[in-house]
């Protein structure tokens, strides 16, 4: 029977992963529809197709690598993508349209996700079994020998700032805590009221590679997940919107860099964490498919070539100048960044797989690792 609940959780978790990247694709397909625009394809998946069917003109394709997802339309799509999408590589025609129907047909894709994440969060205000609630950045205990001891920290403090940034929850703490990484990083704690500067150097785990402080919060019961802040939606999506924003600052700040890569996941981690957050609780699981499409809407507007926001770039720039962007200017950019971007989603897939082997192969007898807490 557990079997059985388990492949039911599984395949709740690939719908709900899959409904964040249809609804994306979905803005993409009928904006470009209702522009009057050529749709040859609508995937959802990357590669050979396991399964398609056409109806009235499209294509309508299940791909074999469940990474994402795509849309063809010849006139909007850049020359060249077509082949590394997994469609047909035969050249296709390409009409030469206005940049704003271009512009409208990027920003649709991004827009619906937002659409998404707006619904769910009133969905989840809505439901009286969700879960809501900020744990506190206050330490409940310490690990002996752990980096928190030797920093002198006490069951208590109250953690206010850490590397210079106030928080204001413990999973703002673990953040700041795991882009600083091995670095020597002060802490400000509110201990009694008094307030002290304390220096703390984070210590990497063998298993999961994160880096931790040994130290464990406060126990609430029924205790929210990090991404379910509040029953307000707007502080929901507020949230979502900050947290993202925080890892692509780390990624962009030369001092913060390496430590936020090393922490970054991909469709493995976030698959696991949909699984965890169904398992222990519906509404968790909503939850996180709402933080997870604010992350897609923010991650598609960059202007990298390739993303949505690229292709907002060049459409953008056409209406300035009147002008458009060389069209063998935009496929090699294009066609260059796609592959990029392909190569580091192939090394998050490596990466996360042999974290979670070494995670549910662990013999937890060696070391509470269980006790470190971010």
């Amino acid at each position: 029977m557990e079997t059985l609940v388990t492949i039911g959780y599984i395949i709740a978790c690939l719908l709900l992963f899959s409904l964040a990247i249809a609804i994306h694709e979905f803005g993409h397909f009928i904006v470009a529809l209702k522009l009057g625009l050529k749709v040859e394809a609508f995937s959802i998946g990357f590669g050979p197709a396991i399964w398609k069917k056409r109806w009235k003109g499209v294509e309508y394709r299940i791909g074999s690598i469940p990474l994402g997802g795509y849309v063809l339309i010849p006139s909007v799509d850049p020359e060249g993508t077509q082949a590394l999408e997994g469609g047909s590589k035969e050249k296709s025609p390409k009409e030469d349209i206005p940049a704003w129907k271009e512009l409208l047909v990027s920003v649709a894709g991004p827009l619906m996700n937002v659409v998404l994440a707006v619904v769910l969060a009133f969905v989840l205000a809505a439901v009286p079994g969700a879960n809501f609630g900020v744990l506190p950045a206050e330490i409940g205990s310490v690990i002996a020998g752990g980096p928190a001891e030797a920093a002198g920290l006490k069951a208590g403090d109250l953690v206010l700032k850490v590397g210079g940034r106030e928080v204001a929850s413990w999973s703002e703490m673990q953040t700041e805590v795991q882009i600083a990484g091995g670095k020597p990083v002060p802490v400000e704690v509110l201990r009694g009221e008094e307030k002290l500067e304390l220096e703390i150097i984070p210590e990497q785990s063998e298993v999961t590679g994160a880096w931790y402080i040994k130290a464990l919060s406060v126990r609430k019961e029924n205790m929210a997940m990090a991404w379910m802040p509040d029953r307000n939606p707007l502080r929901q999506l507020a949230w979502d919107a900050t947290s993202i924003f925080r890892v692509l600052k780390g990624l962009v700040t030369p001092k913060e860099a390496k430590a936020t890569s090393e922490a970054l996941g991909g469709p493995v981690m976030i698959a696991e964490a949909i699984y965890g957050s169904m398992r222990r609780n519906v509404w968790d699981g909503i939850g996180f498919l709402r933080f997870l499409n604010v992350n897609l809407a923010v991650l598609n507007l960059l202007p990298i070539p390739v993303l949505d926001g690229g292709l907002i770039l060049f459409a953008l720039l056409a209406m300035v100048f009147r002008r458009k962007v060389p069209e063998v200017v935009v496929k090699y950019l294009s066609m260059t960044f796609m592959a990029i971007l392909m190569g580091l989603m192939a090394i998050l897939v490596l990466r996360d797989a042999w974290r979670s082997y070494r995670i549910h192969t662990y013999d937890h007898k060696r070391t509470d690792q269980s006790a470190e807490v971010r």
